[in-house]
């Protein structure tokens, strides 16, 4: 059964301005209003509750080495953690709507306490910024990938000290532009890299074909969706739009094909304030709705992964 959870966290975002507050952390609301709780109510979908986060703070003096609200980050991880754990030994799929991506640590430290398994990440953006390949982390929405796997600070990718969340060798990235500056990296670093380019060349199904034939991931996964994955001509309610990606038909066909096989997912990076009449909202709802209708329908349970 799918279990909703609320992760309104935007802790792992830039501001969008000096002193403001990232909109992320509205998502799961407005896709309330959009009438996707309704329609996955109505099929028999479970409330999995609020996680909520701890306050957004944009600070200029934060210390070097560290991320941005890097504390309340990893308060909100654990707390969200204990959730997923929670539904998953009860045999529930969450379904998660954030937030920023970085929500997908919670999932992996959930993983590993659960059992393990893969980590299918479809976002714009390969997230792969760390310490090795920049000196201008902070931000964790575009550092998840690689603190996923364990490149990064310790505080962040070694929570408790069950880093690395997910093997490398069980993680396909999906999603990102053939221009990426970390393309190369990821795609020497894990299982499967599949970029956007090559969804629109070959299709939806090609793509999840392999996701589903790839070792590790055969066995379950986490399924992370960024909304940026789509192209910005349907989606611009986002912090970081760039031309190149997928359709939302493309999107959700790849979603339909993978989903039962995910043991839960998580939905990331939706502003609702690039969106005030909602239009961009009805169209994240539609995708999740149809996408993700029979999440986990298909995923090993916990002591069998």
């Amino acid at each position: 059964m799918i279990a909703l959870v609320s992760a309104p966290s935007n802790l792992g975002l830039q501001p969008p301005v000096v002193g403001a507050v990232p909109g992320a952390a509205k998502a799961p609301e407005a896709l309330r209003e959009a009438g996707l709780h309704e329609v996955f109510h109505a099929r028999g979908a479970v409330d999995g509750g609020v996680i909520l986060p701890g306050r957004y703070v944009d600070d200029a003096r934060r210390r070097e080495g560290t991320v941005r609200n890097q504390d309340a980050f990893v308060d909100h991880a654990r707390r969200l953690a204990h959730r997923l754990v929670r539904l998953r030994n009860a045999g529930d799929s969450p379904l998660v709507l954030g937030g920023d991506c970085s929500i997908v640590l919670a999932a992996g430290l959930a993983s590993r306490v659960t059992g393990g398994g893969g980590l299918v990440h479809v976002d714009g953006h390969t997230d792969f910024r760390h310490p090795g390949n920049s000196a201008a982390i902070g931000a964790l929405a575009g550092e998840d990938l690689a603190a996923a796997i364990g490149r990064h600070i310790p505080e962040v990718a070694d929570i408790d000290g069950l880093g690395p969340y997910f093997s490398a060798a069980a993680t396909a990235h999906v999603g990102c532009r053939y221009d990426d500056p970390h393309l190369a990296e990821v795609s020497e670093s894990i299982g499967l890299t599949i970029p956007a380019d090559q969804i629109i060349l070959h299709g939806s199904s090609r793509a999840a074909a392999r996701i589903l034939a790839t070792d590790g991931l055969d066995r379950g996964f986490w399924l992370q969706v960024d909304v940026d994955v789509l192209d910005p001509i349907h989606m611009p309610a986002v912090d970081s739009p760039h031309s190149g990606g997928v359709s939302p038909e493309e999107l959700t066909a790849f979603l339909e094909l993978v989903a039962p096989r995910a043991w839960g997912a998580s939905i990331t990076v939706f502003d609702p304030d690039l969106d005030p009449d909602g239009t961009h909202a009805r169209t994240v709802a539609g995708i999740v709705a149809q996408g993700l209708a029979h999440l986990g329908e298909d995923s090993a349970a916990p002591d069998a992964v």
